[in-house]
């Protein structure tokens, strides 16, 4: 046993050495976090592996690591490939003039039917140059930038595939290891082992809901989104399936943001069926997904209030990056529950002193 100064100054060197560690380990923080994720979420999965390998954890991690490549990363990667090569292809388009926005612009204006375009000038908004430049700008800099984006990839992958590596490294001790590992993280943690069950729980079931309920319903609303508009020939239609895939991360804004105008114009610029199919599909298919899908695989117990998904996932990727998609809504669980858990404790410390 420690004395009380020996108990400080112990603990001071463990605080400074982590931090020296994480410090170390930060520029591959997202390999670490995705590693730690696809171990939580593909947990179930190991123990059922180890159940049917008779008990061999190195060769029930190596399965299931297998079975996350095969599943999961290389159709991401493949998706991925897709997009940024049709996000260079745009903007090559943007810069030629051959994708001229504020053409497709006028061509929508100048086929809007009288009364709308009528009650469009009662709100001064028929001033079409300046409409269309901050359109076209607007446009133009997101081609751009996803563009750059692309090129920093090809620049970079080097990088990518160190980190890449890292996080497939990790996964597999984390999968074999994992369980051992977290039961030593809870006896060293100064905590009482209620509350650091509640948090284990908490962080749990919100990263298992992000990962699993809300990611998967964005990619299968983004990939109906792009079907859709590859049926009806429309430019891109992987690049504006990852873009409603992102937007359908973030409550009260959704791939609706994306659709809707896309059916608009098509409806003013003639093509009526098209935008009939495609509000149809958006109302009925991409809108039910939702509704239908996420409470099946999101948990009542890891549900938060809207507002906070907003704004801590756009936290999260103004600060993380991609990875702030699930890092965002994770740090704003885990924080409602530390708060939630000093009103009890502060709670009940005052009914006892006023019984």
């Amino acid at each position: 046993m420690l004395n009380g100064v020996e108990e400080k100054t112990f603990m001071a060197l463990v605080i400074g050495v982590t931090i020296l560690f994480v410090w170390i380990l930060w520029p591959f923080y997202g390999a670490v976090f995705w590693a730690t994720a696809l171990a939580i979420l593909f947990m179930p999965l190991y123990r059922r592996l180890l159940r049917s390998l008779w008990q061999r954890p190195t060769l029930a991690a190596l399965a299931t690591l297998i079975i996350i490549l095969v599943m999961v990363i290389l159709p991401l990667a493949i998706i991925a490939a897709l997009m940024v090569r049709e996000a260079a292809t745009t903007y090559q388009r943007v810069q030629t003039g051959e994708l001229d926005f504020a053409r497709y612009f006028q061509q929508a204006f100048d086929n809007l039917p009288a009364w709308l375009a009528g009650l469009l000038d009662r709100f001064g908004l028929t001033e079409l140059n300046l409409i269309k430049e901050r359109l076209s700008a607007a446009l133009t800099n997101s081609s751009r930038f996803l563009a750059s984006q692309a090129f920093a990839i090809g620049q970079n992958a080097l990088d990518f595939l160190a980190k890449f590596l890292v996080m497939i490294y990790l996964l597999f001790f984390l999968l074999r290891d994992g369980e051992e590992l977290s039961e030593h993280i809870k006896v060293a943690i100064p905590l009482r082992h209620e509350h650091l069950s509640e948090l284990s729980m908490k962080f749990t079931a919100v990263l298992r809901a992000t990962v699993k309920g809300t990611l998967i319903v964005a990619i299968i609303q983004g990939a109906l989104g792009g079907v859709i508009f590859w049926i009806l020939g429309i430019r891109a239609p992987v690049l504006w399936a990852a873009l409603m895939a992102v937007l359908s991360l973030l409550p009260a804004v959704g791939a609706t943001v994306v659709w809707l105008p896309v059916a608009i114009y098509l409806l003013v610029t003639g093509s009526t069926w098209q935008g009939l199919l495609l509000i149809a599909w958006g109302v009925l298919v991409i809108g039910l997904i939702d509704n239908i899908l996420r409470p099946v695989l999101v948990g009542k117990e890891a549900r938060m209030p809207d507002y906070v998904v907003l704004i801590s996932t756009v936290g999260g990727i103004a600060m993380f990056g991609v990875n702030g998609l699930v890092i965002g809504p994770v740090i704003a669980a885990v924080f409602i529950a530390v708060w939630d858990i000093l009103y009890r404790s502060r709670n009940a410390s005052k009914l006892e002193m006023t019984s």
